[in-house]
This record gives structure tokens, sequence and C-alpha cells, in this order.
């Protein structure tokens, strides 16, 4: 595959939709996603069928996990076995080919390969919020310039090079190298106080700001404070490891003060095929700081700062990890007036009476512990994994988004968040008092 994109970059330097995904209109589309905990869901079609889809950078393929009870005809079926970041070997799945797929109104693949996952425990739309179908990389980004908007939700695949160059003309251009069909660029990764230039997978999958791996940098030593953490899930299992800051990332002149960096243990990656003189990866945390676009055909990547280039990289102080267990029907009370009414006279004075019905039946989301940290501030309130989230500051847990739950986690150092519990049928209120368990701390 590679061989053949170089041939292709010799003789079409800018030439699109040769194969894979192709354009309708001779000039780009927009296709609108859903920016979830930084992550990015797109609409994606499948001989028919409606989906929607993770945008990762950081895998090979199309991915299919949940099909929601939906049914999808697959073509030219044959069995695999997948393997990848997690702790555990060895998913069984299937490869179906020559399949129809649609992104948007007008991106569309006519001969697309789809790889199927059997195992119904790898599926991570309890902790997004929505459901989530299954993951597209690679073959997204292939053919065409792509660009990211984190501020209007929107992606454009330019297919007029005019219409392109006039795009990127005042972003700052990036080399990449596209390796086993996953983008890296060089970023300067600074522990302390020394920077240390090394190669980083781009991963629109990856939540985190920055992912380093301990074993592969030489006198590797981890950042003070740090904690051990649960660190999200790969399609071999549960990832674990630490969490702490570095002192700076840099990538070319952009700077990134004490981002949050997530460290897997060397049993979580033991199954990863690694590309040579890879350290880690910058995720989404870093890129939704920008407008960015990638041009594979081209080998670069165009980044411009948004009104998000400062935020600062703030941790879920908790330890809680939430989950999204579907939704439920929940009695709303509210006023609705009839067209009926009757005249009420009292002295001198006459009124009108109304009929009132004080109930809306509406589908609200349900919540639960997943997990929470050993010694983190749930974990102290005595919160514990699998208690039914009834309400949180007094208001019910039905009210809120998983996202706006997860934001709550993030507020300041001291602030007390409320949670009414109901564990084994009994309701018990919890108070926690949020602390950050990693901030940075300058080695002296």
């Amino acid at each position: 595959m590679k061989r053949c994109l170089l041939f292709l970059l010799f003789v079409f330097t800018f030439s699109f939709g040769q194969k894979g995904f192709e354009i309708a209109d001779d000039k780009k589309t927009v296709i609108p996603f859903q920016l979830i905990n930084n992550l990015i869901f797109v609409p994606l079609n499948i001989n028919g069928v409606d989906l929607t889809f993770l945008l990762d950078s950081g895998v090979n393929e199309t991915i299919l996990f949940s099909l929601d009870s939906k049914e999808i005809n697959f073509n030219d079926i044959e069995k695999i076995k997948f393997s990848g970041l997690g702790e555990s070997r060895d998913i069984e799945g299937l490869r179906s080919e020559n399949n129809i797929v649609k992104i948007g109104k007008d991106f569309k693949d006519f001969n697309h390969t789809v790889f199927i996952i059997l195992d119904e425990s790898i599926n991570f739309s309890s902790h997004v919020g929505i459901p989530v179908n299954g993951i597209i990389g690679y073959h997204f980004f292939k053919n065409h310039p792509i660009s990211i908007n984190y501020i209007t939700k929107k992606i454009i695949v330019y297919q007029d090079k005019t219409l392109f160059e006039k795009k990127v003309k005042r972003h700052s251009e990036f080399p990449i190298t596209v390796e086993s069909n996953k983008p890296y660029l060089m970023a300067g990764v600074e522990m302390t106080s020394t920077r240390v230039e090394s190669k980083m997978l781009i991963d629109l999958g990856n939540s985190d700001a920055v992912w380093l791996f301990p074993k592969l940098i030489k006198d590797f030593v981890y950042n003070r404070p740090n904690i051990d953490d649960y660190l999200g899930q790969g399609f071999n299992g549960d990832i674990f490891g630490k969490r702490s800051r570095i002192h700076r990332l840099y990538i070319g002149d952009f700077a990134f003060e004490k981002p949050l960096t997530a460290m897997p243990d060397e049993y979580s990656i033991q199954n990863l095929k690694l590309v040579p003189n890879r350290k880690g990866s910058v995720g989404s945390d870093i890129l939704r700081r920008f407008e960015v676009v990638f041009n594979y055909t081209e080998n670069k990547i165009y980044l411009k700062k948004n009104k998000h280039f400062n935020d600062p990289f703030l941790f879920n102080k908790s330890g809680l990890d939430i989950r999204h267990d579907g939704m439920t029907w929940d009695k709303d009370l509210v006023t609705v007036e009839t067209t009926k009414s009757n005249r009420v006279s009292e002295g001198d004075n006459v009124y009108t009476a109304r009929d009132t019905f004080r109930y809306h039946f509406v589908l609200k989301p349900k919540y639960s512990v997943s997990g929470c940290r050993k010694d983190a501030p749930c974990y102290i309130a005595g919160i514990r994994k699998d208690d039914n989230i009834i309400s949180i500051n007094k208001k019910k847990a039905g009210d809120y988004t998983l996202q706006r739950i997860n934001d709550l986690m993030k507020d300041d150092d001291g602030t007390k968040v409320n949670f009414e519990i109901e564990r084994a049928g009994k309701k018990i209120m919890f108070q926690m008092i949020l602390k950050d368990p990693i901030p940075y701390q300058d080695e002296n």
C-alpha cells in the first residue's frame, strides 16, 4: 500500500479520488460532526443504513462493533482476528469487502472494506453518551486534504487545488510521515527542562493531550506527582498506566504549558505494533486547539490557532468514570394550560380558571459508576463502582449530558459536588471535594 501511494504522489501530485472515497462535487464537500470529550463523530452510511462513527487517524481500517438493532447486508465476508492496544489478545471478527460507504452527502466509496468485531464488549458508547457504531481511519484521509474546524464542528474535504491552497495560506505547515497508514510528526517533549524531539502519532481517536511510552524513552523518569489510573479501552482490553504532567509540549513554535500526559504500562502495549522510533501520541486535547488540515498525499499537516489554544489542561479530579446506561422514561412536572376555561366570580371581580396537567413523560439518560479510583475524592466520599446516579447537585442526573457531568468533575480545587446514589435499593447522599491529584511541580 505504501509503495502504491508513493507512485500516485509521483504521477498525480494533487490528484484526488483515484481509489476509495470520491467527492461528487468538483470543489469540496462539507461534513458536520459531533464533538464529545474532544472526539469527532461523523454520520456514516453503510449499504443504505445510517450509523455514527468515530473519526480516528490512529487506525488503519474501518471497524464496525455495534449495530444498535439495525440490520446491514454485508458483502464478501471472511473470518479474521484482531490485535491492538490492551492487555488481552486475539479478538475474532469478520472482513467484508465491496461495500458502499457514504459520509455526509457527497463523500462516497463504492468499494469499501469493513472489519466487523464480534465481541460485544468492544463498544465505548456508554463512555461517550451517544450510540457509536464504529471507527473510520486512514481511508477517510488518504486521497483528499481534510480540514477539521473544532469551532464550527465541520469537516471540509477538498477536491479543488486552488480552493485548498487558499484555505491553508495562513496556516503553519509541518511535515508528517504516513507509516502503516497512520500520520506521525516530530514534537518537542520537555519533561522538566530539556526539550527532546520525539516521533509522535497524530491521534484523533485519543481524547487526552499526550501519551508517552516509558519503555521506549531512554532514562525515562516519571514526573511527580503521578497517579496510577485507568487510561481507556483498546481493542484488546482495558489500558492501565500512570498520569502526570510534563513541563511543555512543542509543535514547531507552538508551545503547550503543563499538558496532562498518560503513560500506559508495558502490558497494555505488548501487542501493539509500533513504527520505528515512535515515543508516543499527540491527542485531541492538543489538536482541538487548532483548525487542523491533513494532507496525506503531500505528507503535510497545517495548523492554525483557534480560540481554545490557551485553554488550561483540565483533569477529572473526582476519580469517577461514569457510564451511560441507556435511556428511561422520566416524569417531569410541567404546567399545561387547556383551552377550556371556567369563569369564577368573587364579589365584583371575575377570574378565569384554567385546567392544568402536571405530568410530562420524556426519555432521559441513565448513569452509573463504572469505576472510582482508589483514594480519589469519589472514593473518599464513599461512592463505589456500579452505584446508580440519581442526582448531581440536587438536579436529576437525566437532565445532564455525559459531557456536562465530566466537565463538572474538572472544576476548581475545593469545589463540592453532591451525589444522590442508589445502591442495593437504597438512596444515599454523598459529597465529594474536588482536588487535582497531579498538579505540575517544578523539579528543584
